[in-house]
């Protein structure tokens, strides 16, 4: 059974810093693109960031770009993601994603074919 597990969501103060962990069974993420989205209540899902399986190419979305790092730990079969500097607007419920698409990563989520079940990040003082 293909699986994906997110973790690390909590609550955090303006400017603190969480990772997400998303954890894969059933199957290898060593061909599988993956990408972070996060829905905030009354808004539509965004894709925040994800990372190639063939180079581990990366792409951010313009409001977490040099705030976020997405990486990857193919020996887990776990691709992390390290939030810092977070803002009360990167509140929401943060999704990982796995896509076929070895050769690239999308922050578009019909391609994404597997998904997580979430994690709620909360930035408040």
């Amino acid at each position: 059974q293909l699986q994906l597990v997110e973790s690390g969501g909590g609550l955090v103060q303006p400017g603190g810093s969480l990772r997400l962990s998303c954890a894969a069974s059933g199957f290898t993420l060593d061909y599988y693109a993956i990408g972070w989205f996060r829905q905030a209540p009354g808004k539509e899902r965004e894709g925040v960031s994800c990372i190639s399986a063939s180079d581990g190419s990366t792409y951010y979305a313009d409001s977490v770009k040099g705030r976020f790092t997405i990486s990857k730990d193919n020996a887990k079969n776990t691709v992390y993601l390290q939030m810092n500097s977070l803002k009360p607007e990167d509140t929401a419920v943060y999704y990982c994603a796995a896509a076929s698409t070895y050769y690239y990563c999308s922050g578009y989520s019909y391609e994404y074919d597997y998904w997580g079940q979430g994690t709620q990040v909360t930035v408040s003082s």
